[in-house]
């Protein structure tokens, strides 16, 4: 005989269900991790809604996500699944957890620092961006561009001057 959740239960299983949902461009960051998985709730006749923020506007990876969030759900056993986007407010690096941090930093990928608070219009500036960047192999802030576009748009390309090796750096957004 199985037992019947209560709302609270269900909830609890549909975020862990949730937590084991890996970005496909980042696979060593989870969708919470990343902090694209804005909130899931569950309704009193047991539907799931999730929403999901993207990255940026026309993130290619954001079909991917909502495909493999609504699969991991459907297969924890919530039958009817409803995956949302949400693009108010608007996704920031601030958003990555200090466990995705680490993470990025593990798999030698350069995580991104602070996004500087801005109020009233945010001036565009044509010059190089200034980034306060550190090699994740040796930690060294000795550090130069090498592209403005990484193995994706989100991501940097840099090469440390001390070990010398090439490495991506997320963006700040």
């Amino acid at each position: 005989m199985s037992a019947v959740l209560n709302g609270t239960d269900l909830l609890a299983r549909a975020w862990e269900a949730a937590s084991r949902v890996v970005d496909p461009e980042l696979p060593m960051l989870t969708l919470v991790d990343l902090g694209v998985l804005r909130y899931i709730t569950v309704d009193d006749d047991g539907t799931v809604v999730a929403a999901l923020t993207p990255t940026y506007s026309g993130c290619p990876a954001m079909a991917t996500m909502r495909d493999d969030l609504q699969r991991e759900l459907q297969e924890t056993g919530f039958s009817d699944v409803r995956i949302r986007i949400a693009l108010d407010p608007a996704w920031t690096t601030d958003w990555i957890t200090p466990h995705g941090r680490e993470a990025l930093a593990a798999a030698g990928i350069s995580p991104p620092g602070v996004v500087p608070a801005h109020s009233g219009p945010i001036p565009i500036r044509l010059g190089p961006t200034q980034r306060a960047v550190h090699c994740p192999q040796c930690g060294s802030a000795d550090v130069v561009l090498a592209s403005e576009f990484g193995s994706t748009a989100c991501k940097a390309m840099y090469r440390c001057r001390s070990c010398l090796e090439p490495f991506d750096h997320v963006k700040e957004i």
